[in-house]
């Protein structure tokens, strides 16, 4: 968890998120949004690599990083226990927004 703690490798996973990608792509957004360097930005990488949040792989002279599901495992089950805190207000915020789409489509409200 301390890990998650830093906002720059909070980033770094959510862009990750959405797909692997290469370290110069990760490197260039991360300068752009936290203005750290190349060296600062790999860092971070290989922190989220050892920590198993992140994988790395070779093609050709790029590396490709994605995110580890394991290790995000680890995190969802840290969670667990803390998760009745937000479920009930989810689940009343879904049922609003289907009210709120029947109420536009003319059903009931």
């Amino acid at each position: 968890m301390d890990v998650l703690g830093d906002p720059v490798r909070r980033r770094i996973l959510e862009l990750l998120a959405d797909g692997e990608r290469t370290s110069g792509a990760v490197v260039e957004r991360i300068r752009e949004e936290f203005g750290i360097s190349q060296p600062g930005v790999s860092q971070h990488l290989r922190v989220l690599r050892e920590h198993g949040l992140a994988t790395v792989r070779a093609e050709g002279t790029r590396r490709l990083y994605a995110v580890d599901a394991d290790g995000l495992r680890e995190v969802d089950d840290w969670l667990g226990p803390f998760r009745r805190f937000w479920e009930q207000r989810l689940d009343a915020l879904g049922t609003e927004i289907a009210r709120g789409q029947r109420a536009r489509r003319g059903g009931d409200a």
